[in-house]
């Protein structure tokens, strides 16, 4: 067995430990942002602060294109906005709100319907390199930085909550070898995983056989999935997974691992 796999399973976590260190005061338990939704949709937003809640983080705030802004805030009270282009995304010019925000959390959620916008595109790219703290991406996201894989690849304090498509994607757009593809075994992804996160400073967790990979700094857990889940599982892994993290900053491995059997 490689000695830099960890296997656990929902009766048997890999590090008990950290489920009796998770803060118990909401005052200690960590300050997430979720940034997320288009003028037709907030779903993924709504959706991960309620995961957010359910995983114990201790304030929760969300940040929506101001466009959302007459239709949601009655339904959505938490909801903060930034600026917005015509068609309902977010604005490069909510940068400023972004960043000010970012500095207030202790991590940051980028949960998706971002939609696909150029403005919003420059956006994110930007929001990557200015800020240098926690950042955890999901979904479409993820999909902005497809053609810049270096990015979240070579950015520390990054976390992508991913499917196996979107790891082929940025695997091949990085011209990292072996191929990622498809037909790998478990103890090849596993490999795989082992090489790439040895040679880039990111965190990822991947869906792929029923099983949740996360792989960090060359170790990879793997967590047996005792259900097939469905397609919306990147919303709450991420969720879980950013308050994990930011409720142990200097254990990303452990807590992302803990975080993806909760």
């Amino acid at each position: 067995m490689n000695n830099y796999w960890v296997k656990q399973t929902s009766d048997s976590p890999a590090f008990p430990d950290m489920l009796w260190s998770k803060p118990e005061r909401r005052d200690q338990a960590g300050k997430l942002l979720i940034v997320g939704g288009n003028q037709h949709s907030f779903a993924a937003t709504a959706e991960a602060f309620t995961a957010a809640t359910d995983a114990g983080v201790g304030v929760c705030r969300v940040l929506l294109p101001n466009k959302l802004q007459r239709t949601v805030s009655k339904l959505f009270p938490p909801a903060e906005y930034g600026a917005s282009t015509p068609s309902g995304s977010f604005a490069k010019s909510a940068l400023g709100e972004l960043l000010d925000l970012a500095m207030w959390s202790d991590g940051v959620l980028l949960a998706g319907d971002f939609g696909h916008n150029s403005e919003t595109s420059i956006l994110l790219e930007a929001f990557m390199v200015k800020h240098t703290g926690a950042i955890t991406l999901t979904q479409d996201a993820v999909e902005y930085f497809v053609s810049l894989p270096q990015s979240p690849l070579n950015r520390p304090n990054t976390t992508m909550v991913i499917t196996m498509a979107q790891l082929q994607k940025l695997a091949t757009a990085a011209h990292f070898t072996p191929a990622i593809t498809q037909s790998m075994d478990l103890l090849q992804l596993i490999a795989a995983l082992h090489d790439l996160t040895t040679k880039h400073p990111t965190h990822i967790v991947v869906k792929y056989l029923n099983n949740l990979f996360v792989a960090s700094g060359g170790q990879v857990s793997t967590t047996k999935l005792e259900l097939e889940n469905t397609d919306a599982w990147r919303i709450q892994v991420a969720a879980h997974s950013a308050v994990w993290w930011l409720q142990h900053p200097d254990q990303p491995f452990q807590a992302l691992t803990t975080a993806v059997n909760t």
